[in-house]
C-alpha cells in the first residue's frame, strides 16, 4: 500500500473511467479556515467596513495522480497536478462509454454553491465550465452524472446544503445550465444519484432520515416514493451498474441496505459495515458483480461481498444472487480519521485477480492506494 499526505483534510476520491486514462485518479480536500486567519488585514475583502469578523471560509484543492505500471513489489503512484478552489465536497468523472476521443471530464462540487467542470489535457486540468447552483453560503454536497449506462448527452444532479436538489443539463453550446431546482429534504440531503438504468428517476437521501425517489417527468412538487424507515441519516446511494433494479443505500447507522428499485419500502438484504457508510461503490467489472466498496467513516474501508443463496438464485429475481450472507472480504484500517472518499480503479484486474482501490480520510489528511 502507498500513502500520501494531502495537507488539507481529504474527503473524496475518484478513479478516471476513460479507457485511455484509467491510471489517473483525483483526491479532493476541504479546509475550514478560522475567522482570525481570514480577516487579519484591512486589505482582506472578507473584512467589512465596521471591522466585524468575516464569515467562515472554506478552501480546497484538487490533487491529480498517476498510477505506476503494475509491479510485483506493490503499488506506487506520482502526483502530477494540483489546483486550488473552494473546499471540495464531491467530484465525479463524466462517463464516456466506448469513446476514445473525448477528453476525460471531471465535475467538482464546491463549498460556495458552484459546480466547475474541468477537462484533462496533457496531464493538467483546464476549466471549461462553471455553474452557480446556489448562493455562496450554500454547499454543493454531492453530484452524479446520468450517463453511466445511458446513451446521449450527460446531465448532472446535485444536492445542496439548504435542502434542495437541482438538475444541470447540457445546452446547445455544450455548457451546463441549471434547469430544475426544488426543495427535497428538511435537513441536509447528503446524496443525490441517478438510476443508471432509467434516467427519468433520481434518488436522494438526507439527515431527515428519508430515502426519496423523484420522477423528472412528473415534476418535483412531491417525490414518487418516500422510505421513512431509517433510524439515521441517509448518506450514500448507488444503482448497480450491471444488475438492473438493485440499489445500495448507506446511512450513519453502520448499515448498507440493498433495495429492489421497484419496491423501496423494505430492503431485500442489509449488512452491518461497522461504521457510517459515507460512500458505497459497486465494483465496475461484471466479473465482481457481488463486491461493494464502502468508506465506513470511523471504521475504515471495507469490501463487502454478497453471496448467492442457491446456485440458481437468479431465477427468483435479477438480484436473487445477492440474498445470501454478506461477508467483509477485505478491509483497511491504517487511517486514523474519518474514512470519506473511496473508489475502484477501472480496467483489467491485477495479475493476482485483485483490483487497485483508493481511499482518503479527513482529519489525518491521508490518501492511500492498495489492492483488494
Amino acid at each position: 500500500m502507498a500513502s500520501f499526505d494531502t495537507d488539507f483534510p481529504a474527503d473524496c476520491f475518484e478513479f478516471c473511467p476513460n479507457e485511455q486514462y484509467q491510471d489517473i485518479f483525483v483526491c479532493g480536500t476541504y479546509k475550514l479556515l478560522d475567522q482570525a486567519s481570514t480577516s487579519t488585514s484591512e486589505n482582506d475583502p472578507n473584512t467589512n467596513l465596521e471591522g466585524a469578523s468575516a464569515p467562515q471560509k472554506r478552501i480546497g484543492r484538487c490533487l491529480a495522480f498517476r498510477l505506476a505500471p503494475n509491479t510485483s513489489d506493490g503499488i506506487s503512484f506520482e502526483k502530477i497536478h494540483a489546483f486550488n478552489l473552494p473546499a471540495v465536497l464531491d467530484m465525479k468523472w463524466k462517463w464516456c462509454p466506448g469513446s476514445l476521443d473525448a477528453p476525460p471530464t471531471l465535475a467538482i462540487a464546491d463549498s460556495e454553491g458552484s459546480i466547475t467542470v474541468h477537462e484533462w489535457r496533457e496531464s493538467v486540468f483546464a476549466q471549461t465550465d462553471a455553474v452557480r447552483c446556489a448562493p455562496r453560503d450554500t454547499l454543493v454536497l454531492s453530484i452524479d452524472w446520468s450517463n453511466r449506462r445511458a446513451e446521449g448527452p450527460a446531465s448532472l444532479v446535485a444536492s445542496l446544503s439548504d435542502g434542495r436538489l437541482c438538475i444541470l443539463r447540457p445546452t446547445e453550446a455544450g455548457k451546463l445550465a441549471v434547469t430544475d431546482t426544488w426543495h427535497a429534504h428538511d435537513y441536509e440531503p447528503w446524496v443525490a444519484a441517478w438510476n443508471y438504468w432509467d434516467t427519468n428517476i433520481i434518488y436522494s437521501g438526507g439527515d431527515d432520515l428519508k430515502l426519496k425517489a423523484w420522477d423528472v417527468r412528473q415534476g418535483f412538487d412531491s417525490p414518487v416514493f418516500v422510505n421513512k424507515r431509517f433510524d439515521a441519516g441517509v448518506t450514500s446511494i448507488q444503482t448497480h451498474p450491471h444488475v438492473e433494479h438493485l440499489l445500495a443505500v448507506g446511512s450513519y447507522n453502520n448499515t448498507v441496505k440493498l433495495f429492489d428499485t421497484r419496491k423501496l419500502s423494505a430492503p431485500i438484504t442489509e449488512v452491518d459495515v461497522g461504521g457510517g457508510a459515507w460512500r458505497v461503490k459497486w465494483h465496475p467489472s461484471k466479473a465482481r458483480t457481488h463486491d461493494l466498496l464502502v468508506a465506513s467513516m470511523h471504521d475504515g474501508f471495507k469490501v463487502v461481498r454478497f453471496a448467492p443463496t442457491t446456485p440458481d438464485a437468479t431465477a427468483t429475481a435479477p438480484w436473487g444472487n445477492f440474498l445470501g450472507p454478506a461477508a467483509i472480504i477485505s478491509r483497511k484500517d491504517n487511517h486514523e480519521s474519518m474514512a470519506y472518499g473511496a473508489d475502484w480503479a477501472h480496467g483489467a484486474p491485477r495479475a493476482d485477480g485483485t483490483t487497485v482501490v483508493g481511499g482518503c480520510s479527513f482529519y489525518d489528511h491521508k490518501m492511500s492506494v492498495w489492492a483488494a
